[in-house]
C-alpha cells in the first residue's frame, strides 16, 4: 500500500493495498539532497556473501550492484531485471546460463569490472574457501561451475535444471566484489568497502552513523538522484519513532508496529505516508542439537506443541509486526500450506489443552524435570524479538519449564548463532522473494548450510529440498515441500516457527521513489529514490 494519510484517517483504514495516485505515480525526480535513514542494528561485518541481516544490506547495499535485481517499483517484488548484466541467455536443457555484462562498469576505485571480477565473487559465495564462510552457500547447490570465457560474458553450469535460479543471482547481498583484491585477502571485505555502486563509502562511526555520497561515475547516467545518504544505527523502537515525528530522519525501512504507524500519523498528518505488505520474514526457534537435551526430539517438539500461535496471532498482531499462522512459506502465496493440513502439524493444532498435555508427556519421558531451566537467547531488537520473546516464555511457562530471556546485542547476535554459543535462541529466516528454494535452503544440514544454527545433520531434508527444487510440475513440488515440512517441522522438530511478520513503513513524504515489497532487504541501491521539496 503507498497512500499519503491525512490527520484524520483511522488507523483501521490505514491497512490494506491501494494503488499509487496519479500524481504520486507521475512525480519528476528531483536531483539533490542526503536521505537520512534509521538502522535499528550495525553489521557484524561488511561483506554481504557471509552475512544475513538488514544491518548489513541497509548501509552497504548502495556502494554495491548485483548481477540482476528485482525491479525496484514492483509492489510484489517478483520482478527480475538487469542490473550488471545487461541480457541473459538460457539454454533449452535449462543447463547454462549465459549473462551479458554491461560495458565500461568501474569500480570506486576506477578500475574496470569485468567477467573476471564476476567469477571471484560468486566463486567466494558457491564454493566457499575455508577461511570464510557463505551464508547462501545452499542455494547454489545446482551449481557444477562458473565461467568467465570473455570479459563481458558469465556463464553458470548447472547440474540440475532450477526454475528459480535467475530469482537467485537477483539476491540483493551477491554483491560483485574485485577479484583482484579477492586473490590477495578474501576476508578484505569483510572491513572494507569498494563496488561500483551508486555511493561511495565515505565513513562508518560504530554506534553512531554511516555515510555514502554519490557516485559522480556511476554507470547508470543520471542516478542517483540524491546527493548522499545517511544511515543513523538506533536500536530503541521509541528513539526511532521520535527521530522520524521530529523530522530528523525520513524513515526506517525495516519496520514499525501498529502502534508506531498510529502515533505517527496522528502527529504528522499529511507530512508521512504509510506504505504496508506481507512481509516474507519469520522470527523461528533455533534448538542447539549438539547440546542436551536438544539432542532429543521429544524435548524439541514439546517447545513447539506449548505454543498457542492462534491466540498468539490474534494478541500480538495488535502490538508486534506479526500477523498469520505460518509454516515454511508465507500464507496465501502459491507454496503456502493450505490451513487445515496446517494444523495436523505439531504446534498447530487447535486444541492447546491437549497439545500441552502432549507436551508433559514428552517431557516427562524424556525424563526432563519439572521446572527445568534453561537460557532463551534473543536478538537486542525491539520489533518483533521483545514482544515474541516475552510471549514464548509464557507460553513454555504453562508446560513448566523455566526459562530466562538473555538479551544479545543485534550486530553480535548472528555471529552467536554461527558459533553454536547457546542451547535454544532466537532464529530468523527472511528472504528477498517468496520462493522455496530461497526460504527453506537454510533447513540443509550443518555444513550443506552455512546457516543452519540447529548444527542437525539430516540426509533425508537434504534429499527433499533438491527433490522440490528439480520438480518442474508445481503439484509435484508441493509435494515435497510438504514432506520436507512436515519432517522439519513436527517429525524431527529440528526448528520451528512464530508467528509471520507484517511489514509496516510510515516514511517522511518527501521521500519517492520507494516502493516497498514483501522483503526488508530489497529496494536497498537507493538508485532511484528521491527527496520532494
Amino acid at each position: 500500500m503507498l497512500t499519503r494519510v491525512p490527520a484524520a484517517v483511522t488507523a483501521a483504514l490505514l491497512v490494506g493495498f491501494a494503488l499509487l495516485s496519479p500524481a504520486f505515480a507521475q512525480d519528476k525526480p528531483r536531483s539533490g539532497g542526503e536521505l537520512i535513514f534509521l538502522v535499528p542494528s550495525e553489521p557484524p561485518s561488511y561483506d554481504g556473501h557471509k552475512e544475513g541481516t538488514f544491518g548489513v544490506v541497509h548501509p552497504l547495499a548502495p556502494h554495491y550492484n548485483t548481477l540482476l535485481r528485482i525491479d525496484p517499483f514492483d509492489r510484489t517484488g517478483a520482478k527480475v531485471v538487469p542490473d550488471l548484466a545487461e541480457s541473459w541467455t538460457v539454454s533449452p536443457d535449462g543447463l547454462t546460463y549465459r549473462l551479458k555484462l554491461r560495458a565500461g562498469v568501474r569500480f570506486h576505485d576506477g578500475s574496470v569490472m569485468t567477467s573476471r571480477d564476476v567469477k571471484a565473487s560468486y566463486d567466494k559465495i558457491v564454493f566457499p574457501p575455508p577461511e570464510t564462510s557463505s551464508y547462501r552457500k545452499g542455494q547454489y547447490r545446482a551449481v557444477e561451475a562458473v565461467e568467465a570465457p570473455d570479459p563481458q560474458t558469465i556463464r553458470f553450469r548447472l547440474k540440475w535444471p532450477e526454475a528459480s535460479f535467475l530469482v537467485t543471482l537477483a539476491s540483493p547481498y551477491s554483491w560483485i566484489f574485485k577479484a583482484d583484491i579477492l586473490a590477495k585477502d578474501v576476508r578484505w571485505y569483510e572491513k572494507n568497502v569498494m563496488g561500483t555502486g551508486p555511493f561511495t563509502f565515505v565513513e562508518h562511526v560504530k554506534g553512531s552513523h554511516w555515510v555514502g555520497k554519490r557516485n559522480p561515475n556511476y554507470w547508470d547516467k543520471g542516478k542517483p538522484y540524491l546527493d548522499g545518504f545517511r544511515a543513523i544505527f538506533i536500536s530503541s523502537s521509541s528513539a526511532q519513532v521520535a527521530a522520524i515525528r521530529g523530522e530528523r530522519a525520513h524513515i526506517q525501512f525495516r519496520s514499525f508496529s501498529p502502534s508506531e504507524r498510529d502515533s505517527l500519523v496522528g502527529a504528522l498528518g499529511s507530512r508521512i505516508t504509510v506504505q504496508e505488505s506481507p512481509w516474507d520474514c519469520a522470527m523461528m526457534v533455533a534448538m542447539n542439537h549438539e547440546r542436551k537435551p536438544w539432542d532429543d526430539k521429544r524435548v524439541r517438539r514439546a517447545l513447539t506443541l506449548a505454543l498457542d500461535r492462534y491466540e498468539g496471532a490474534k494478541n500480538l498482531s495488535r502490538i508486534a509486526v506479526v500477523k498469520d499462522v505460518a509454516g515454511i512459506q508465507v500464507p496465501g502465496t502459491q507454496w503456502a500450506t493450505p490451513p487445515a493440513e496446517l494444523e495436523k502439524l505439531a504446534g498447530y493444532g487447535r486444541d492447546i489443552k491437549a497439545s500441552r498435555a502432549e507436551a508433559r508427556r514428552l517431557l516427562r519421558e524424556a525424563r526432563v524435570p519439572d521446572g527445568f531451566s534453561f537460557t532463551f537467547r534473543n536478538r537486542g531488537i525491539p520489533q518483533p524479538y521483545e514482544p515474541l520473546g516475552i510471549w514464548l516464555i509464557d507460553q513454555w511457562k504453562q508446560i513448566g519449564l523455566n526459562v530466562r530471556q538473555e538479551t544479545t546485542e543485534a550486530s553480535a547476535h548472528h555471529p552467536m548463532l554461527q558459533r553454536g554459543d547457546f542451547d535454544v535462541a532466537m532464529d530468523f529466516q527472511c528472504s528477498f522473494m517468496v520462493e522455496p528454494d530461497l526460504d527453506i535452503d537454510k533447513f540443509q544440514s550443518v555444513g550443506v548450510s552455512d546457516r543452519n544454527f540447529s548444527r542437525y545433520k539430516d540426509p533425508v531434508l537434504d534429499d527433499l529440498f533438491v527433490r522440490q527444487s528439480r520438480a518442474l510440475d508445481p503439484e509435484e513440488r508441493k509435494r515435497y515441500l510438504r514432506a520436507f515440512e512436515k519432517r522439519l517441522l513436527d517429525e524431527e522438530a529440528h526448528y520451528f516457527y512464530t508467528l509471520q511478520n507484517h511489514r509496516i513503513i510510515p516514511h517522511s513524504a518527501k521521500v519517492r521513489g520507494w516502493t516497498i515489497t514483501p522483503s526488508h532487504f530489497l529496494n536497498q541501491q537507493l538508485d532511484t529514490v528521491w527527496l520532494a521539496e
